[in-house]
């Protein structure tokens, strides 16, 4: 039988000791990233399955949480100056990255460009939708450039999933699943480049309120998955 070798308490307790800084140095190095959604499920659920599909190098690397806040146009963009401070405050770190994520809906055109033209202003990213966050689940599928309400999305995402998975499937706008449907059955990759090209179409003008459609969600997502290089 082969001699066990026993190892002083004192090396085991420095072994741990050690173990226990490197992992401190390692989550105090992390960069943080912090996005805050106007939505309190929808938004938040999407990002939460696009984050756990990162390698786990990057999630070692970077903090990424996302809050669902029920805040909308200029109050999000305070609430997420409000969580940036509180965070920074309390932790002593900073955060590296600070996104809103928000919907053209029925708000005023006024308070729409405002916030916009706000976040251009600063160093905030900005993915809007104009006019819903379920535009970003449809150019998955296909490329849209018609104007079109928010009320008829819900209908035309159940056209492109129904052929696979049956008649009966519903569209639920708060679902845990959408971003592991679409992952399935749609494409990321068209998804980014059909974001672009409608994009692409209002160039330069500041009217955002009249892009639709449009979505700026593509931005986020890229950088997102640019943390893999």
């Amino acid at each position: 039988m082969a001699r066990k070798i026993k190892i002083p308490n004192e090396r085991l307790k420095r072994f741990a000791r050690e173990e226990q800084k490197r992992k401190k140095d390692i989550r105090s190095k992390r960069k943080y990233y912090l996005i805050v959604c106007e939505g309190e499920a929808t938004e938040p659920n999407y990002f939460e399955g696009l984050k756990k599909d990162l390698p786990k190098g990057v999630l070692t690397a970077y903090q990424i949480d996302i809050a669902g806040t029920g805040r909308n146009t200029q109050s999000l963009v305070d609430e997420a100056f409000r969580l940036q401070s509180a965070y920074e405050k309390n932790t002593t770190r900073k955060v590296e990255r600070l996104w809103v994520v928000f919907d053209r809906d029925s708000f005023s055109a006024q308070d729409f460009n405002a916030t916009i033209q706000r976040c251009s202003n600063s160093s905030l990213g900005c993915a809007w939708s104009n006019e819903a966050f379920e535009l970003w689940y449809l150019l998955h599928f296909q490329y849209y450039e018609n104007s079109m309400s928010r009320q008829v999305y819900k209908e035309m995402i159940e056209s492109h999933l129904k052929p696979t998975l049956g008649e009966g499937f519903r569209y639920e706008k708060n679902s845990e699943q959408m971003y592991a449907l679409l992952k399935e059955y749609g494409s990321l990759e068209d998804a980014m480049r059909n974001a672009k090209r409608l994009a692409e179409r209002f160039a330069d003008k500041k009217d955002y309120a009249n892009h639709n459609p449009c979505t700026m969600v593509w931005k986020l997502v890229e950088e997102l998955l640019k943390l893999k290089n």
